[in-house]
């Protein structure tokens, strides 16, 4: 094994002048920084863009042919509020290095300069970086709190139990379930009730990608590693350094990358696509999948001993049709959320729109059942969602005639019966969404409270004791 050296910080430089951008870029390579060199506005732009992680200090010249220091600022700026941005200035520039500072510039520097100092500067600029990148994660954390696992089942108490149990452990976690049981939230709950919550929380799709793109993002390349390697790229795990990554669907690792990723385990240290150099790296794993991974096993696609290293801990997470004590749980959860996110005042559901939703398979889990209520609610045109705001393979309603759409076959039609059914279901559903409340349903349906009683009493929808209702008005109140 080669030497291990700790992952090195990045730094953008941008400056027309060759000969000051190659001594800067050795300096800072001394200083322990990886290097990201730009000879203007639009290389820096574009290394801006195309870096999956975001710099935390930007060196830059004030004038360049094609673009500013300002407008490197403001770019940079955009890309991430945390980044620092050091102006290098001639004097006759030094008034609008300081409008750049107003600007939201960490500091500007006069040509010609001493390395010691600036490097000192860059340092600060990292530090300051870091603080801001700290106060935004607090405040983030304040304004939106971890989503706790939600559910009262004996299989999620299990569940919610053993992740308290090995949070704070250092061991590879493998999480299996259908999609959408909420594996990537279990992940996030076991780094943010671990040793490791102030660390970064990183997450990669290992099927989403194609396999060298997947190396490069997991490892790093050189620059110059293969075509279209402009920059050096620290790659996921040098990023989640002190962190979690999380390995979603690991089932789909093409078998040479299974490989590499062993070696990483076992080692603890990465080298770059490109790279000679290993760098060590302290980082918590945990793989998700929605694959049968013993039978990827069995049958040779996954590696056996790659499974037993990832597999140490082991957390199951049914489907949603197991656990249906869960539903209403997990629905007013959401309906809190999403009434808050969309200015609503809804705040439940109507005793049919639950039994509905309790009866619902969820083939697509906890995250189909996110969807039907954020639908929901966004329909919802009283405080508690009724059957008439659930999608209709849920409420059972598929096929109900709209009345302000029906059309007259050639072979006729019982108007009759037709216009009854209509007012029958129009009825019922104004129930649903008031809750029962029999004043406010005859205030959405546009008609007064007694024709409302009539109207239930026609139809066979009125109980023996409606005549007491504590919701009829004074008997004097209407004519």
């Amino acid at each position: 094994m080669q030497s291990v050296v700790p992952p090195p910080r990045k730094l953008l430089v941008v400056d027309d002048e060759p000969g000051i951008r190659q001594m800067l870029e050795i300096l800072f390579k001394r200083e322990g920084f990886s290097v990201v060199a730009a000879p203007g506005y639009r290389a820096a732009a574009e290394a801006l863009r195309t870096t999956p992680h975001p710099f935390p200090v930007v060196l830059t010249d004030l004038s360049m042919p094609d673009g500013s220091g300002l407008d490197v600022l403001s770019e940079a700026k955009r890309r991430n509020p945390a980044t620092q941005v050091v102006l290098l200035t001639a004097h006759s520039s030094v008034q609008n290095a300081i409008e750049a500072m107003r600007s939201g510039a960490y500091d500007f520097v006069t040509k010609p300069f001493q390395p010691s100092e600036l490097a000192a500067l860059v340092e600060k600029a990292v530090e300051k970086h870091d603080l801001s990148a700290e106060n935004a994660s607090l405040r983030a954390r304040v304004a939106d709190p971890p989503k706790s696992i939600v559910g009262r089942s004996l299989a999620m108490r299990k569940v919610i139990d053993l992740v308290q149990r090995i949070a704070k452990a250092r061991t590879t976690v493998l999480i299996t379930g259908a999609s959408g049981t909420g594996k990537e939230r279990v992940a996030r709950l076991i780094h943010e009730q671990s040793d490791r919550q102030d660390g970064p929380f990183r997450v990669v799709n290992c099927g989403a990608l194609p396999e060298a793109l997947m190396e490069s993002e997991l490892f790093g390349h050189e620059k110059g590693a293969f075509t279209g390697a402009h920059a050096k790229q620290p790659g996921l795990f040098r990023d989640a350094h002190g962190g979690t990554l999380l390995l979603d669907e690991i089932g789909e690792l093409p078998a040479s990358l299974q490989v590499k990723l062993l070696r990483v385990l076992q080692e603890k240290a990465v080298r770059p696509v490109g790279g000679t150099q290993e760098t060590a790296v302290d980082v918590r794993v945990i793989a998700a999948t929605n694959r049968d991974i013993e039978a990827d096993v069995a049958d040779g696609s996954f590696r056996q001993d790659l499974y037993y290293r990832l597999n140490v801990i082991r957390v199951v997470l049914p489907p949603l049709s197991e656990r249906r004590e869960d539903v209403v749980v997990l629905a007013d959860g959401f309906v809190r959320r999403f009434a808050a996110e969309m200015g609503k005042d809804v705040v439940g559901f109507t005793g049919d729109a639950l039994r509905a939703l309790e009866r619902y398979p969820y083939p697509g889990n906890v995250r189909e059942l996110e969807n039907i209520v954020e639908r929901a609610v966004a329909l919802a045109g009283a405080r508690a969602i009724g059957l008439g705001d659930l999608p209709e393979e849920v409420s059972g309603m598929a096929g109900a005639p709209a009345p302000a759409l029906i059309s007259l076959p050639r072979s006729g039609i019982a108007l009759d019966e037709v216009l009854a059914e209509a007012e029958r279901r129009l009825l019922l559903e104004a129930l649903e969404r008031t809750g029962g409340v029999r004043k406010a349903a005859a205030r959405l349906l546009g008609v007064t409270f007694r024709s409302l009683r009539y109207r239930l009493a026609k139809h066979g929808l009125s109980s023996d004791d409606d005549a007491e209702s504590s919701d009829d008005p004074d008997p004097g109140s209407e004519g």
